[in-house]
């Protein structure tokens, strides 16, 4: 039954006290306490005249902190009836920072500080951690490799490595994420989105104590296959859980935070590198400092709750009770939102989202199909974040770090001398720049970050051609390059490639979308880490950096034609106005 409500009775409503605004002339905008009718927040009522806007405030029961609001239309009539507007409503969850980051806060007053204590408190952070593991590898392995083969430094009897041998070190983490990507695809609906990030956390732990403690070089080839496993679960899990739990306004800043992480993970690799590189076996040390982290890591998602959405998944799908996977949702969505079991709220947002997916899927099986990636809507999405993870690799960026410490000593740079800190000092600056993107994704768009960095890319590498062909007496214009590669990759390509790949498949083939999409980035990796030294030796540095310029500029094409925009829009929403 519709709610009515005529402007005279809204303004002697209980706290007739908030403003009243009258921003334009054709609208007016009350602010007022939530009225309680059978309409949930999430849909737009309309009547025949000008409109009204209407923002509750937050109220006890919701257990927010601060500032949330919900929203939601209204057009005053005669007649005073309501209707619903249906699918062309957008609704802007209502939540606040405090309550997203620290959901049991307001209960301190009530409960006690252990509440501020509970270990969900700060839940984005751990699936994060699996983006700090995958980046901690990276930066450890380049000091590890440095104690594997000192004769001094090793501690082994087996340090003098082959090529090859030293190669399969390198990459053994990403042949093993490889393999992962591809072992998660066909089961990652049936795992679910928080049992894959505690066992990428188990995979990691293992992993790293195989590493640090192996005999020999089989042991450790194995043990660097191993936490690739978990690299592979995590990069696919992570974005996935974070997507399908926090938030639609702040998406963008939470799944940012994962490259954040990567890089913070790399960072910590650098210097714990650097501290045990004088140490005798340091290498054991620098693999082995990954196990604890991903210890906290596992033990952070078990005390978590599945994602509602993946609960309401198997719910339409019919892998169990419709009621009992509804009321887990509900119960999972309240404590991700930081509020009471049995919140009203919670529940009406739980109804209209079971009610989206019945309505998206009723004409269709409701399991995707292995191949189903590759039809219809889902297919565009891969083009989309299959594309953007594609082009993020074959830009050259691991080329272009490659050449970042000649590029330094060149311009003399005293730090240079010492590779570690070199690696540092870059690291640094592509924390700051990763920090500027998660900190404007969602109030810029992803589409304004995308075509900026993406341009600010291919001018580096078109600096970096001319700095090898003619440019060689003026080295700041290579670092100048450098930087700016660094920057604007870190803006763009970094962080957001992974953003649309978590947000535009849709929900029922989200799963193998992702894990193929993870595919797409570790096998693009492999190939272009495999081919730079080929390539180098055939066109030389110059024309090298000149062809991936070329290809940034296809990648900026393919932004700008072929990747929309998706801030402030639900997961559903995306779904229906953008992939349909």
């Amino acid at each position: 039954m519709a709610c009515s409500v005529s402007a005279p009775t809204l303004l002697n409503l209980k706290h007739s006290h908030s403003p009243l605004l009258l921003p334009k002339k054709s609208k007016t905008r009350f602010s007022i306490p939530y009225i309680n009718c059978s309409h949930p927040p999430s849909k737009f009522l309309f009547f025949s005249s000008s409109i009204a806007q209407f923002r509750h405030p937050v109220s006890k029961n919701q257990n927010f902190l601060s500032g949330g609001t919900a929203v939601w239309k209204v057009r005053a009539s005669a007649g005073g009836e309501a209707k619903s507007l249906g699918s062309d409503a957008t609704y802007q969850e209502a939540f606040s920072w405090p309550s997203v980051i620290f959901p049991y806060a307001p209960l301190i007053s009530g409960i006690g500080f252990y509440s501020f204590l509970r270990i969900d408190s700060v839940r984005f952070l751990f699936p994060a951690l699996g983006g700090l593991l995958f980046g901690y590898d990276i930066g450890a392995t380049s000091g590890a490799t440095l104690s594997l083969l000192s004769p001094e430094l090793s501690g082994t009897a087996w340090f003098n490595l082959s090529a090859v041998q030293l190669g399969l070190v390198v990459s053994g983490s990403l042949y093993g994420a490889l393999l992962g990507s591809l072992l998660v695809y066909p089961i990652a609906d049936f795992l679910g989105r928080r049992r894959e990030l505690i066992l990428a956390a188990l995979l990691y732990a293992f992993g790293g104590l195989v590493t640090a403690s192996a005999p020999g070089l089989g042991v450790l080839l194995l043990g660097r296959l191993v936490y690739g496993l978990g690299i592979g679960l995590a990069m696919h899990g992570a974005p996935l859980y974070i997507a399908e739990t926090c938030p639609s306004q702040i998406r963008g800043t939470l799944i940012s935070l994962k490259e954040l992480f990567i890089v913070l993970g790399i960072l910590l690799g650098y210097f714990v590198g650097s501290f045990q590189i004088d140490v005798v076996g340091g290498w054991r040390y620098m693999y082995g400092v990954s196990a604890p982290v991903a210890l906290i890591m596992g033990l952070g998602m078990w005390s978590l709750p599945p994602s509602p959405r993946w609960l309401l998944l198997r719910a339409v799908q019919g892998k169990g009770s419709l009621q009992e996977l509804k009321e887990r949702a509900i119960s999972a969505f309240s404590r991700l939102r930081g509020r009471p079991a049995g919140d009203k709220v919670s529940e009406r947002q739980i109804e209209d989202t079971l009610g989206s997916l019945k309505s998206a899927y009723k004409d269709e099986e409701s399991e995707g199909s292995i191949w189903e990636i590759f039809q219809g809507p889902s297919l565009k999405a891969f083009i989309i974040g299959g594309g953007l993870v594609l082009f993020q690799q074959i830009t050259g960026q691991p080329s272009v770090l490659y050449y970042a410490g000649p590029i330094l000593q060149s311009a003399g740079f005293s730090a240079a001398a010492d590779a570690t800190r070199v690696s540092v000092v870059i690291g640094l600056f592509k924390l700051v720049m990763t920090s500027v993107a998660v900190l404007k994704v969602d109030d810029l768009g992803r589409r304004p970050l995308l075509i900026g960095g993406v341009s600010g890319i291919a001018l580096s590498l078109f600096l970096l051609s001319a700095y090898y062909k003619f440019l060689g007496g003026f080295p700041l214009v290579a670092v100048a390059a450098l930087l700016l590669y660094v920057g604007c990759y870190q803006i763009s390509f970094g962080p957001i490639s992974w953003l649309m790949v978590s947000e535009i498949f849709p929900l029922r083939t989200r799963g193998k979308g992702i894990s193929l999409a993870v595919l797409t980035n570790f096998g693009s990796n492999a190939i272009v880490t495999f081919a730079f030294s080929p390539l180098k030796e055939l066109l030389g540095g110059a024309n090298l950096f000149l062809l991936f310029g070329a290809i940034a500029l296809v990648s900026l094409l393919f932004v700008v034609l072929v990747v929309p925009e998706t801030k402030g829009l639900s997961l559903e929403d995306i779904e229906t106005k953008i992939l349909k």
